[in-house]
């Protein structure tokens, strides 16, 4: 490694990209994979066409934790545009946080938790740090802002996405888009959602990082799935016209 890769932080399934012939890059403070031995174009060809496993745990997975729904939905409509107050259990939503002047810090997804009073949201990975200083100086002494370190993060994204997911964690098949449910998957706790950003149907799953490869790996041996790289990513969310940071 170069001087400058020496302090890259690792995800949970870093050890699993090098095995696969992950060719590792910074990006965001992390070593990421930027493609595998198929390929950019491949890659993004076979996510438009069957389904692609995106490693997306360099994202920051966070919680909001109030007293009630109502006091934890107004500490985040103080800076925010959305409205999270009416925001349905299971229920996600894109949002934008918001300086003084209206100007965007970042976009986030949040979502509305079974347990009553908690958001949990998820940031970019290149603005983690900012967020984390930015939402915690503007919440109210009631609402706790947690970090999910603990967590991984997979994007299964393609039209196969769904049978895919149906063949391991069969409450997935019943989500709706921008939906999310508390589930297994082959017996490890998940929590899932029916969305992504590569313009594709597809899902996020968040899991304990002990088990993160473990399901991984059985994503991986389903004969719909590859995995895809950075490159491949960024050029799905281009073709799409979705937005990218920066």
């Amino acid at each position: 490694m170069t001087e400058q890769t020496t302090d890259l932080k690792k995800t949970p399934l870093h050890a699993l990209h090098v095995e696969l012939g992950g060719k590792m890059v910074p990006f965001a403070g992390y070593e990421m994979p930027v493609q595998y031995p198929a390929g950019i174009l491949k890659e993004h060809l076979h996510t438009r066409e069957k389904a692609g496993l995106f490693d997306v745990s360099h994202m920051g997975q966070r919680l909001l934790i109030g007293p009630s729904h109502k006091v934890t939905a107004a500490a985040l409509e103080a800076f925010t545009p959305g409205d999270f107050q009416n925001l349905g259990v299971g229920r996600i939503r894109y949002t934008l946080l918001l300086n003084a002047n209206g100007g965007i810090v970042d976009d986030l997804m949040v979502t509305r938790l079974p347990d009553d009073g908690k958001l949990a949201i998820v940031v970019n990975a290149a603005r983690k740090d900012v967020e984390d200083d930015f939402i915690r100086a503007r919440l109210p002494a009631d609402v706790k802002y947690i970090i999910a370190d603990d967590r991984a993060l997979l994007a299964l994204q393609g039209p196969a996405a769904e049978a895919v997911m149906a063949r391991h964690c069969p409450d997935a098949k019943a989500l709706s888009f921008m939906t999310a449910a508390k589930t297994t998957f082959d017996g490890m706790e998940i929590s899932v959602s029916r969305s992504g950003y590569t313009g594709e149907d597809g899902y996020e799953i968040s899991v304990p990082a002990a088990n993160a490869e473990k399901l991984a790996r059985a994503l991986l041996a389903e004969p719909e799935v590859l995995p895809i790289g950075l490159g491949a990513r960024d050029s799905l969310r281009l073709e799409a016209g979705l937005c990218l940071y920066g």
